[in-house]
C-alpha cells in the first residue's frame, strides 16, 4: 500500500464513497479510512428512500428538492438493480392538518420540479371505493388519497456499491483505521492513523472528513481543523414489523403532524422516522421506548390489522442520526443543505461535510471535487517534496473489507 496519496477521504459512509468515487473518477491517487466497516453509520439506518423530499417543500427547500429529483433521475437510469420506483399513498382526513389543496399543491409543485412531462412525475386521486389498492388503509373520515412515484434502494448496499466503484477505479481502503492526527503543513497533510493494531502514517495533500455524527469529533484531531458552524445530532428511529401490508409505500402524518413513512421492507414492513435532539456517544444511539411506541402508534391508526400488535412483536427497531445546523427551531423545519466547510477557502487542505442526503450524495461529492480542485491542479509535482519521514510505518496490504 503506498502512504502518499492525493487526497484522504475519512469515513466510508454514503458521503465518504461518493466523494472517494468522484475523486478516483477525476484521476487522483485516493485512501478511504473507516473506523468500522462500509455503511456502518447513518448509510444503513436511513428510510431507504432515494427521494426529492416532498416534505421539504413546505419549508421552501426547493433547490434541494430540485437537486434530488436530478439525482433520482441519474440514480435510476444508472443503477436499476439498486434503485427503483414505488408508487407512494397519500392519505388526507377529514382531521389531516394538511388539506387536500395543499397536498395537490404539494405534489403539483413536486412534480413540476420533476420534470412536468416525465412519467415519474405523474400523480393522481386514487378511488376511495379501491379497496384493493388501499390495501387495508383506514378509511374513516378520509377525504381522499393521492398516488405519486418516489424511488426506493438498499442503503447499505448502494454505499458499499459505490465503495467498491471507487476501489475498483485504484482509492485504497484501510478499514478499519482509525485516525488519531492531521497536521496540515507547508508540502502536505501528514496523517496518523491505528490499523492492526499499528501506528501508521501517510501524506496527502487534502483530507476530507464524511465522517458522519463523528464530524466534529473528527475535525478536533485535525490541525488546523475547518470552520464548522454551531452542528446538532437528531436522531431517528424506524421500527419493523412482521407484517407486509402492501407493495407500496404510504406516507402518513403522525399525531404531532409530522410525516411518517410506512414501507415495504425485507418481506415486512418498515415505519419511519422521528426527530429527537441527541448528545450522547454517536456509537451508542438506540430507539427510545417513547420513539418505538410513537411509530406503532401511528401505523395503528392508519391500518387497522396492525392493531393487535404489541412493542414486544417489532421484528427490528434501529436508530440513525442526522447532523444539522443547530437551531431553536423543530428539526422538521431546519434545512437539509449540505454544508461543505474548509481551514482555507482559496487553498484547502482540511474539508469536513456535515450533513447530506442519500439521494444527492453524487451532487456532494461534485462540490467537495470543484472545491479541491484549483488546490490539487495547483500541484502536480507535490510528491517530490515529500519524501516519507523514517519514523513513517507503511501498511502492509491494500484492505477491501467491504
Amino acid at each position: 500500500m503506498s502512504t502518499e496519496y492525493d487526497v484522504l477521504v475519512v469515513g466510508a459512509g454514503i458521503q465518504g464513497a461518493g466523494v472517494a468515487e468522484a475523486l478516483t473518477a477525476a484521476g487522483h491517487r485516493v485512501a478511504i479510512l473507516e473506523q468500522e466497516s462500509v455503511a456502518y453509520g447513518t448509510s444503513s439506518r436511513s428510510s431507504k428512500l432515494i427521494h426529492g423530499g416532498l416534505r421539504y417543500l413546505e419549508s421552501g427547500q426547493f433547490s434541494l428538492v430540485y437537486e434530488c429529483l436530478k439525482e433520482r433521475r441519474w440514480l435510476l437510469a444508472n443503477k436499476p438493480d439498486l434503485v427503483h420506483m414505488v408508487p407512494f399513498l397519500i392519505p388526507v382526513y377529514r382531521h389531516s392538518r394538511r388539506p387536500t389543496w395543499k397536498v395537490r399543491l404539494g405534489l403539483s409543485i413536486y412534480a413540476l420540479l420533476a420534470g412536468l412531462f416525465s412519467s415519474q412525475a405523474r400523480f393522481r386521486s386514487v378511488s376511495l371505493q379501491d379497496y384493493e389498492a388501499l390495501c387495508g388503509l383506514n378509511n374513516d373520515d378520509l377525504l381522499a388519497v393521492y398516488r405519486y412515484y418516489d424511488a426506493q434502494t438498499d442503503d447499505a448496499a448502494l454505499t458499499r456499491e459505490v465503495i467498491q466503484t471507487a476501489v475498483r477505479s485504484g482509492a485504497e481502503l484501510i478499514c478499519p483505521g482509525s485516525l488519531v492526527g492531521a497536521e496540515v503543513t507547508d508540502k502536505f497533510v501528514r496523517v496518523d492513523y491505528f490499523h492492526k493494531g499499528q501506528l501508521n502514517t501517510l501524506h496527502c495533500r487534502a483530507l476530507v472528513n464524511c465522517t458522519g455524527p463523528w464530524v466534529e469529533e473528527t475535525n478536533s484531531k485535525c490541525a488546523p481543523s475547518a470552520k464548522l458552524p454551531p452542528l446538532e445530532l437528531v436522531a431517528g428511529t424506524h421500527i419493523q414489523v412482521p407484517l407486509k401490508l402492501a407493495n407500496k409505500i404510504f406516507y402518513v402524518e403522525a399525531e404531532d403532524g409530522r410525516a411518517v413513512f410506512v414501507m415495504p421492507w425485507q418481506g415486512e414492513t418498515l415505519v419511519g422516522t422521528t426527530e429527537r435532539p441527541y448528545h450522547g456517544d454517536p456509537s451508542e444511539v438506540t430507539p427510545t421506548l417513547e420513539e418505538k411506541a410513537y411509530l406503532l402508534r401511528t401505523l395503528k391508526q392508519y391500518f387497522p390489522e396492525t392493531r393487535p400488535l404489541q412493542l414486544n412483536e417489532l421484528s427490528d427497531a434501529f436508530a440513525g442520526l442526522r447532523v444539522l445546523p443547530h437551531a431553536s427551531s423543530n428539526p422538521f423545519s431546519r434545512s437539509r443543505e449540505t454544508m461543505i466547510c474548509s481551514d482555507n477557502d482559496k487553498h484547502p487542505r482540511i474539508v469536513a461535510v456535515a450533513g447530506g442526503k442519500l439521494t444527492s450524495y453524487r451532487a456532494t461529492a461534485r462540490s467537495v471535487v470543484k472545491k479541491l480542485r484549483p488546490m490539487l491542479a495547483a500541484e502536480q509535482d507535490w510528491t517530490a517534496a515529500a519524501p516519507l519521514h523514517k519514523s513513517d510505518t507503511p501498511v502492509d496490504a491494500k484492505e477491501r473489507n467491504l
